[in-house]
């Protein structure tokens, strides 16, 4: 997933897309454990998507909490 994909989601959309990549991750780990997992790279792949879209997430915050309006910045 590309980060210009993750900036056109709408904040649920967000949500519901990092708690399908974490459900996802646990599945890959199960199946690591288990040794049934064929490409061990896609537990990487995972945790850096669910980075991805925390970090948008943040980036959002920041950018609501910095807008002019605002009463903690006065």
């Amino acid at each position: 997933m590309k980060i210009g994909e993750i900036r056109q989601f709408t904040d649920e959309e967000l949500a519901n897309e990092l708690e399908r990549l974490q459900r996802h991750l646990f599945d890959l780990r199960a199946q690591a454990v288990t040794e049934k997992l064929e490409d061990s790279t896609l537990i990487k792949k995972t945790r850096r998507d669910i980075a991805r879209v925390l970090g948008e997430v943040r980036h959002r915050e920041l950018a609501t909490a910095g807008s002019p309006g605002d009463s903690e910045a006065n």
